[in-house]
């Protein structure tokens, strides 16, 4: 009978304005279930080699250049000088518009005008995910802030 092997390996770096970026790999295989028996050797090797592999597809997914803003003729601006949308980016999720409320509302921020000043949105589900997700932590940020917190 096969045995079944699942790998995986996420990392996420920091990045400029409280934004991030991640990756993640993860890899699922058969070997035969006799190795965990006869040869943990050979059980191991194969699960360093998996973690290898997908250490090495996060590292070149990390390391290629990203650029939000970049011309593919499928962009529009979103009323921001600075900011530019693609059409086909995903929209913030329920959860990040659930959290960017409740973040506001616990900490007394005014929602509106920290949109309109950040992103040139009225409400947060106009905002794209990386977008709410900055905005996420720079809510946080200021609420620690002014809380005295570091």
């Amino acid at each position: 009978m096969p045995l079944k092997l699942n790998v995986g390996l996420s990392r996420k770096i920091g990045q400029p304005n409280y934004g991030s970026l991640g990756a993640s790999c993860h890899l699922e295989m058969e070997l035969e279930s006799s190795l965990l028996r006869d040869d943990l050797n050979a059980f191991q090797h194969h699960v360093r080699k998996a973690f290898a592999t997908c250490r090495q597809a996060v590292a070149d997914e990390l390391s290629e250049p990203q650029s939000p803003e970049l011309s593919n003729g499928n962009e529009h601006h979103n009323g921001s000088s600075n900011r530019i949308l693609k059409t086909n980016t995903r929209l913030a999720t329920a959860s990040q518009v659930r959290a960017i409320h409740a973040i506001a509302n616990q900490h007394r921020i005014d929602l509106t005008s920290e949109l309109h000043s950040r992103f040139n949105v009225n409400r947060p589900d106009e905002l794209a995910i990386a977008q709410a997700s900055e905005l996420i932590d720079a809510l946080k940020a200021a609420s620690h802030a002014n809380n005295g917190h570091s």
